[in-house]
C-alpha cells in the first residue's frame, strides 16, 4: 500500500509541507541558490553604497580642508598690499616652484643614492656636482646685468625656467626607469635651470614689492610660501615615488608646468623700467660718500659688471663672505651625511628615518629662522653673520663630539637656523648699501656666490671618509678658519641695519 501524495486533495493534509527544505528536488536547491546569490547581492550593493557614502563624505571633508587652506594661504598672499602690487602673483608661483623642486629632489634622492652602490654613486654625484659649478661660474653672473640693461622678458625668462624643467621632468621620468645614459645631464639641466629660476625671480621681486614692504620682508614672504609649498609637495611626492620614481617625476611635470603658466601671467611691470633710479648713498660704514655701483669715476657709466666688481660696499662683502661659511654647512652636511647614514647607521634606526631628522631639523630652522627675520626691526648685520658662522661651527664641535641622533637633529636645527638669519642679514645689507638700480645684479651675483659656496661643501663631503667623527670634524676646522679670516676681514665701524616699515 502506498503512501499518498502529497499535493492529492484526497491525502492527509498533514504530508503538505509549505516550506520545502532545499535538499527536496532539484527545483527547490535551484530556487535556494537564486535566493542566497540575491542575498549576497545586496549585501554587496548596500557595503559598496555604504563605501561610496564614505568616500565621497571624506573627499567633501578633505576638499573643504583644502580649499580653506588654499583660500588662507591666498589672503596670506595677498596682505598689506601685495594683491595690489603683484607680489602675491610671485608668491603663489614660487610656491609651486618649490612644491616642483621637493617632488625632483624626492625621486633623484632615491635614484642617486639607494639605487646605485656607494662607490659607484659617490663618483657620479661629484662628477654631477662639478658640472654644476660650470654653468653658474659663467652663465648666472650675467643673467642679473642683463635684466638690468635689457627691461623686457623677464616674465618669460621666469617662465623659461619653469617650462625647461617641466620638460626634463617627463624625461627623467623615463630616464629612471630604463637607466638611460640621459639622467644625468636631465638632472644637471634641472638644478641649473632651478639656480636660473632663483636669479631670475631676484630680478623681479623688486618691482613687486609694495609700498609698505621692505625688500627683506617681501623674500621673507616668499621664502616662507617656498616652505609651505615644499612641506605639502613632499608628502604627496613621497606617496607618488612608492610606485616608482617616475610618478613622482610626473608628478613635479605637472607642477611645473602650472608655475609656467602663472609666470607668464605676472603683472606686466616685472618687465618695466619705471621708477628704477640711481641712488646717491649717504656716509657709509666708512664715513665716506661710496659711489653706487655701475658708476664709473669722472661720472661716466662704463662697463657695468667690471665696476660693479670693483665697487661692492664693504659692509656687503664682508655679509657675503661670513655667508659661505654657512651655505658651505649646508652642501656638506647633506652629501656627506647621505652616504655615511647609508653605509653606518646609527643603531637600528633607518637610514631614511635618520636622514628625516638631519634634512628635517634644518628645514624646521630655516623656517624659523625666516619666521624670526620677519619680525625685526633692525638687523645688525655684521654681528648677526658673525653669530650664524660662530653656532655653525660650535654645533659641528658638540656633533662630532657627542655623535648621536640627539645631536644631529640639533645640527640640522642649528645649520637652517643660521642659514636663514646670516641670507637676511645680507639681504639687508644690499638693501641698504647698494641703488635700486643694479640691486637685481646685487642680489644674482650674492646668490651665485652662495650657490658655489654649497658645491663647494658637497664636494668636500663626497671625498670625506665615511667616519662620523673624522668628516665633522674636518667641517669644524673649516668653519673655524673661515671664521677666523671673516673676522680679520671685517670693516672698522659697522652701523645697525633699520628695516623701514617695522
Amino acid at each position: 500500500m502506498t503512501a499518498p501524495h502529497p499535493d492529492s486533495s484526497s491525502g492527509d493534509q498533514r504530508w503538505r509541507d509549505p516550506h520545502p527544505h532545499p535538499e527536496q528536488g532539484s527545483g527547490g536547491s535551484g530556487a535556494s541558490k537564486a535566493d542566497r546569490a540575491r542575498a549576497v547581492g545586496r549585501g554587496l550593493g548596500a557595503g559598496a553604497r555604504g563605501a561610496a557614502r564614505g568616500v565621497r563624505g571624506v573627499a567633501r571633508v578633505t576638499g573643504r580642508a583644502g580649499g580653506y587652506t588654499v583660500r588662507q594661504a591666498r589672503r596670506a598672499a595677498r596682505a598689506e598690499g601685495a594683491g595690489d602690487s603683484g607680489l602675491s602673483r610671485l608668491i603663489e608661483m614660487h610656491a609651486f616652484n618649490t612644491a616642483g623642486d621637493a617632488a625632483v629632489a624626492i625621486s633623484l634622492a632615491g635614484t642617486l643614492f639607494f639605487q646605485v652602490p656607494t662607490g659607484e654613486a659617490r663618483g657620479q654625484v661629484a662628477l654631477f656636482l662639478g658640472l654644476t659649478m660650470l654653468p653658474f661660474a659663467i652663465v648666472a653672473p650675467l643673467i642679473g646685468p642683463f635684466l638690468d640693461r635689457f627691461s623686457h622678458g623677464r616674465r618669460w625668462a621666469i617662465g623659461a625656467t619653469m617650462a625647461l624643467r617641466a620638460f626634463l621632468c617627463w624625461v627623467l621620468a623615463s630616464a629612471v626607469v630604463t637607466g638611460s645614459t640621459v639622467l644625468f645631464p636631465a638632472a644637471l639641466g634641472v638644478l641649473v635651470a632651478s639656480k636660473a629660476y632663483g636669479v631670475t625671480r631676484a630680478a623681479a621681486v623688486p618691482r613687486l614689492v609694495p609700498k609698505s614692504f621692505t625688500l627683506v620682508k617681501a623674500n621673507a614672504r616668499i621664502s616662507l610660501a617656498g616652505i609651505v609649498g615644499a612641506g605639502v609637495s613632499a608628502p604627496l611626492a613621497g606617496l607618488a615615488s612608492t610606485f616608482g620614481a617616475q610618478w613622482s617625476l610626473r608628478y613635479a611635470f605637472v607642477l611645473f608646468v602650472i608655475a609656467t603658466v602663472l609666470a607668464i601671467l605676472l603683472p606686466a611691470k616685472v618687465d618695466s623700467s619705471q621708477g628704477e633710479i640711481t641712488l646717491a648713498l649717504g656716509p657709509g660704514p666708512t664715513g665716506t660718500a661710496e659711489m653706487p655701483l655701475g658708476d664709473a669715476p669722472g661720472g661716466r657709466r662704463g662697463g657695468r659688471g667690471r665696476a660693479a666688481r670693483a665697487q661692492v660696499p664693504p659692509a656687503v662683502a664682508f655679509a657675503l663672505r661670513a655667508n659661505a661659511g654657512p651655505r658651505f654647512l649646508s652642501g656638506f652636511l647633506i652629501m656627506f651625511m647621505a652616504f655615511l647614514l647609508r653605509e653606518n647607521p646609527i643603531g637600528d634606526w633607518r637610514t631614511e628615518v635618520l636622514l628625516g631628522i638631519v634634512l628635517g631639523g634644518a628645514g624646521l630652522g630655516n623656517a624659523l629662522g625666516i619666521a624670526i627675520g620677519s619680525t625685526l626691526r633692525q638687523v645688525n648685520s655684521p654681528l648677526l653673520v658673525v653669530v650664524a658662522l660662530a653656532a655653525d661651527a660650535g654645533i659641528v664641535l658638540v656633533s662630532a663630539l657627542f655623535y648621536g641622533v640627539v645631536t644631529l637633529g640639533l645640527l640640522g636645527l642649528t645649520a637652517g637656523l643660521a642659514q636663514a638669519l646670516a641670507k637676511l642679514a645680507l639681504d639687508a645689507t644690499i638693501q641698504r648699501d647698494v641703488p635700486e638700480r643694479v640691486q637685481s645684479s646685487a642680489f644674482a651675483r650674492s646668490d651665485t656666490t652662495l650657490q658655489l659656496a654649497w658645491v663647494i661643501g658637497g664636494f668636500v663631503g663626497i671625498a670625506m671618509p665615511l667616519l662620523p667623527r673624522l668628516g665633522l670634524g674636518v667641517a669644524c676646522a673649516v668653519l673655524a678658519a673661515w671664521l677666523a679670516f671673516v673676522l680679520v676681514s671685517r670693516p672698522g665701524q659697522d652701523r645697525p641695519v633699520r628695516v623701514p616699515g617695522r
